[in-house]
C-alpha cells in the first residue's frame, strides 16, 4: 500500500522504492500544538537532522503493537493556525519529561499525604512546629514558581483579544462560588469557625491545578491559564472584600490584613518570578523544568500539614465514637460519619457547584464547548493553600482551616475525575449534540 502526496504540499520522489518514502521538510510547521501536548502524545513521526524526514507505510493493525493500547483514546485535537500558544518545539530530554510526568501525580500526592495525616498526625510534626510563618513561606514560593512560567505580555495580548470570555470567567470565579458557599453553610447549620472556613474556600482565585486539569479534559488552556492569573491578581482585593461581606456575620474579619497578605504572599511572588523570567532567562530556563513538581509536593506539604495539625481536634468532634480500641476500619467509619462528614460533603458540594454551575452558565451565554470546559473547571477548582494560609494567619480559631485543608484532597480528586470523563468525550461532537437540539426545538 502507497501513501499518494500528488495534490499535498509535497511532491516524493517517483524513484523511491524504499520502505519509506522521502519527504522534504516543511520550513514552517503545518500546525502548532501546546508544548505540554506534545509530550503526551504517541510519537508517530520521528525526525532527522537533514532537510528530510521518513513517512513510514502503513501497516496492518495487528502489527502496530500500540494499536490495541491506543485504539479507545480520543485524539487529542491539534490546534489551527490561528492558536495563541506556541508551535511544536523541540524532544524534551528524558528527564524533563519524567519531572513533568511527576508534575501531573499531584492528586495522588495529596491523597497520600492525607491519609498519612489521618493515621499519623505525627510525620508532619517538624513542619507544623514551625508555625504560620512556615506556611506563609510555602505559599510565597509556590506563587513564586508560578511567575517564572508566566508571561505577562502573552498574557495581556491575549486578554485584549478575548476579552469577552476571559472577564465572563473572572466574574464567575468570584460570584459562583462565594455565594454557594456562603448558601451551603447556612443550609447545613456549620458552626461558626467552619462557616467561615468554607466562606474563605469560596472566596479564593483559581488554583493553578485548574491548567492541568483544563488540559486533559480537552478544554480551552490558553483561557484557563489568563482566568488564573487574573483572579489571583484580583485576590488581593476581592478575596478580603467577599470575605468580611459574608463570613463577617460568623467571625471577626479584618479585610485590610488580608488584603495585605494577599498581596505580599500571592502577587508579589508571582510578579518578581515573572520579572526574573525576563530579567534572567539563563537561570530560570535551569529551573523551568523544576518549577511544576516543586510546586505541588509544597501545596500537598502545605494541606495536609494542616489537616494533621487538627486532626486532634476533628476527633474530638466525634467524641468517644472513636475509642482506641475499635480497628482502623472502624473508626475511620465513626469519624467520617459524624460533623467531619458534613465538613466534607459541604466542601464536596461546593466544589460540584462549582463545576456544574460554571458550565451551565457558560453554556447559556453561548461559549464554545471547550471555553465551557475551561470555564468550569476553573470556577470549580480554588486555591485551597491560600485559604489555609490566610485562615492560620488572620483568624484565632484553627478549625477556620479545615475546609480548605480538606478541600486540597476533594477538589484534586473531582477535578481530575472530570478531566478524565472529559477527556472520552470530544469538544466538537459536544457542540454538534447541543446545535442539533437547538435547531430541532
Amino acid at each position: 500500500m502507497f501513501v499518494s502526496l500528488r495534490n499535498g504540499p509535497f511532491t516524493a520522489s517517483p524513484q523511491q522504492t524504499s520502505q519509506s518514502i522521502s519527504i522534504i521538510r516543511p520550513k514552517t510547521p503545518i500546525f502548532s500544538l501546546p508544548p505540554n501536548i506534545t509530550n503526551l502524545l504517541p510519537v508517530a513521526v520521528a525526525f532527522r537532522n537533514s532537510d528530510h524526514f521518513l513517512v513510514s507505510p502503513l501497516k496492518p493493525r495487528w502489527e502496530n503493537s500500540s494499536y490495541t493500547a491506543f485504539r479507545k483514546l480520543p485524539v487529542i485535537r491539534a490546534f489551527d493556525g490561528n492558536s495563541e500558544l506556541s508551535p511544536v518545539g523541540p524532544a524534551k530530554p528524558k528527564w524533563e519529561n519524567f519531572l513533568a510526568t511527576a508534575a501531573s501525580l499531584y492528586p495522588v500526592y495529596v491523597i497520600f499525604g492525607w491519609f498519612v495525616a489521618c493515621f499519623k498526625p505525627s510525620a508532619f510534626a517538624w513542619f507544623v512546629n514551625r508555625g504560620p510563618a512556615s506556611y506563609t513561606l510555602s505559599l510565597g514560593l509556590i506563587m513564586l514558581a508560578m511567575g517564572i512560567t508566566l508571561d505577562f505580555e502573552d498574557l495581556i495580548r491575549l486578554f485584549l483579544k478575548r476579552p469577552l470570555s476571559i472577564l465572563f470567567g473572572c466574574v464567575a470565579q468570584y460570584t459562583i462560588m462565594p455565594s454557594f458557599a456562603f448558601i451551603i453553610s447556612k443550609v447545613l447549620g456549620l458552626p461558626p469557625s467552619l462557616s467561615a472556613g468554607l466562606i474563605l474556600l469560596g472566596c479564593c482565585p483559581g488554583g493553578t491545578a485548574s491548567n492541568v486539569v483544563t488540559l486533559i479534559a480537552q478544554g480551552d488552556v490558553p483561557l484557563s491559564i489568563v482566568m488564573t492569573s487574573c483572579t489571583t491578581l484580583a485576590a488581593v482585593l476581592l478575596t478580603p472584600f467577599l470575605t468580611k461581606i459574608l463570613a463577617g456575620t460568623y467571625v471577626p474579619v479584618d479585610a485590610i490584613q488580608l488584603s495585605i497578605s494577599t498581596l505580599q504572599i500571592v502577587v508579589a511572588p508571582t510578579l518578581l518570578g515573572s520579572y526574573a523570567k525576563r530579567a534572567f532567562p539563563a537561570v530560570v530556563k535551569i529551573v523551568m523544568p523544576f518549577a511544576p513538581l516543586f510546586a505541588v509536593l509544597a501545596s500537598s506539604l502545605l494541606a495536609c500539614s494542616v489537616f494533621s495539625e487538627n486532626f486532634i481536634r476533628l476527633k474530638s468532634m466525634v467524641g468517644a465514637s472513636v475509642a482506641s480500641d475499635l480497628s482502623p476500619l472502624q473508626r475511620a467509619l465513626m469519624l467520617f460519619s459524624g460533623d467531619l462528614g458534613v465538613v466534607m460533603f459541604s466542601v464536596a458540594l461546593l466544589h460540584y457547584a462549582g463545576f456544574f454551575v460554571g458550565y451551565i452558565s457558560a453554556a447559556i451565554c453561548g461559549f464554545k464547548e471547550t471555553e465551557r470546559r475551561a470555564i468550569s473547571i476553573e470556577v470549580g477548582m480554588q486555591n485551597s493553600s491560600l485559604g489555609v494560609v490566610l485562615a492560620a494567619a488572620h483568624f484565632p480559631s484553627p478549625m477556620v482551616a479545615v475546609p480548605p485543608a480538606i478541600s486540597a484532597v476533594i477538589m484534586n480528586v473531582m477535578g481530575s475525575s472530570l478531566g478524565v470523563l472529559w477527556r472520552y468525550k470530544d469538544p466538537l461532537d459536544s457542540e454538534k449534540g447541543t446545535k442539533t437540539k437547538s435547531d430541532n426545538l
